[in-house]
């Protein structure tokens, strides 16, 4: 072969390449590389995670608080005691409150004597009565017997059929048993007020005993305000004080000093903080996974046995009313409480914790992962209007009305499918959501391939784009910082 045809032959191969090369070029003109990801049927779970801490119910725990000022003066018990409901575990000292206290037990035996004698006057004032009340009824049967024969011989007087002297005795008689009954209506007078008096100095009595029983009742309560006994059956969880130690009781809204703290065990709760967007979904008997950080490794199970009404602000820990006047957008909190099943026996309130609840489950969800899903707006979805020669027009639109401009404006939640070599976005329907993925309830069928990442990309992809899948970037290890 002659050099002129072997140059001919290279220059025909070099073109032929570089025509090659453009047509490769050309039609990949506009493509975009992106991460792929097929839709699939799997179980999934929407968990809401919320930290706090260890406590025993409110009715399980007890701060038992000074009543009054003294010093101590014993102490029977020491921290991590098992101790009973009503069991003796402190005492301050009590000399002024016993005294006052066995003062006013003689005030009451002597209140007491009073009223035994009082009861006794009454009786003897009663029994006079009595007798006064039946000397009259005597008095007046005589006066009646008197009466009766003075007039019968008086009108025999007048017949003169009876002698002046019979007739003086009669009218003596008479006379004599009158004055009898008035005696006697004054003695039972005399009976009745002294039986009034005897009555009265008795009830005087007895408001006497009330009184003094009432005095001692107050002093027994002040000497008993230096005994403190557990209110409850459970473990001594807190003892911040000692023997000869000050206390002084609480004054308006300051509680008294904190002598010790004693909680049941046998039911622990983790009370913790969920953030207002998470509590809607959060319903009551939903299951738990409670993890504890002074137990590591170690998950335990349990249900949501309270849920709180009332938002509690992150800075101050206070709860916050419809009226409060705090206007700052400070993201909130609601308690939740989680009743562990078999709590371990070496829990103590205040463990750090976290709580994992489950707040629904879908079995053979169809479901993608969450960076799939992104929004756009129908406007964006719009394709765009082509001249001759499939030039892009800057088109001169018509005015769109309010309504219009207004749907354009509309997003639609959707995620980016990959057919014959485009990404073309297909609006869809969620449900719930887990940590990494999310259901699926219209739009999507398993097996589907959708793009996944990287997240830029779906940040700026155009619907209907020429796409190049490279997943290679996606199955690498994450980078180890240095």
């Amino acid at each position: 072969m002659s050099k002129r045809k072997k140059i001919t032959a290279v220059a025909g191969v070099v073109i032929l390449v570089a025509l090659v090369i453009g047509g490769i070029a050309w039609s990949r003109r506009g493509q975009v590389t992106v991460q792929t990801g097929k839709v699939i049927r799997q179980d999934l779970s929407s968990v809401v995670t919320a930290s706090g801490q260890i406590k025993p119910p409110p009715e399980k725990l007890a701060n038992v608080n000074a009543n009054s000022y003294g010093k101590i003066t014993a102490i029977y018990v020491k921290e991590g005691d098992h101790v009973k409901k009503g069991q003796l575990l402190l005492r301050t000292e009590d000399v002024q409150a016993s005294a006052d206290v066995e003062a006013q037990e003689a005030a009451l035996r002597n209140a007491q004597a009073n009223l035994d004698a009082q009861n006794a006057n009454v009786q003897s004032a009663a029994a006079n009565l009595n007798t006064a009340q039946a000397n009259l009824a005597q008095a007046e049967a005589k006066l009646k017997q008197a009466e009766e024969d003075f007039k019968r011989y008086q009108e025999m007087f007048k017949e003169q059929i009876a002698a002046q002297k019979d007739f003086d005795q009669y009218l003596s008689n008479y006379q004599v048993a009158k004055a009898a009954v008035q005696s006697a209506q004054a003695q039972v007078e005399q009976a009745k007020a002294q039986y009034t008096q005897a009555v009265y100095n008795r009830d005087m009595a007895k408001a006497n005993i009330m009184q003094a029983k009432a005095q001692l009742l107050h002093y027994a309560d002040v000497r008993n305000k230096t005994f403190y006994t557990s209110p409850l059956d459970g473990i001594i969880t807190s003892l911040p004080v000692h023997e000869g130690e000050n206390v002084v009781p609480g004054i308006q809204n300051q509680p008294g000093s904190v002598l010790f703290q004693v909680a049941d065990l046998s039911v622990i709760t983790a009370e913790v903080r969920v953030d207002e967007t998470d509590i809607v979904n959060v319903r009551l008997g939903q299951p738990a996974e409670v993890t504890i950080d002074a137990i590591p490794n170690k998950t335990f199970t349990g249900k949501v046995t309270q849920i709180g009404q009332s938002a509690v602000s992150r800075t101050t820990g206070q709860t916050t009313t419809a009226s409060s006047t705090n206007t700052t957008e400070e993201a909130k909190d609601f308690l939740v409480v989680v009743t562990l099943d078999n709590p371990p026996p070496n829990l103590r309130p205040g463990l750090s914790t976290t709580a994992k609840i489950t707040t629904a489950t879908r079995k053979n969800a169809v479901t993608i992962p969450i960076q799939a899903l992104t929004v756009r707006t129908r406007r964006e979805l719009e394709p765009p209007e082509e001249g001759k020669g499939g030039q892009t027009l800057a088109a001169e639109r018509r005015p769109l009305t309010e309504k219009e401009l207004e749907r354009e404006k509309e997003e639609l939640q959707g995620v980016f499918v990959v057919r014959n070599g485009r990404a073309v976005f297909v609006p869809v329907q969620t449900g719930i959501m887990g940590s990494t993925d999310v259901e699926i309830t219209s739009g999507l069928q398993p097996g589907d391939e959708i793009v996944t990442g990287s997240y830029q990309v779906l940040r700026t992809l155009k619907n209907n784009t020429k796409v190049k899948i490279d997943n290679s970037q996606a199955n690498m290890p994450a980078p180890v910082a240095s």
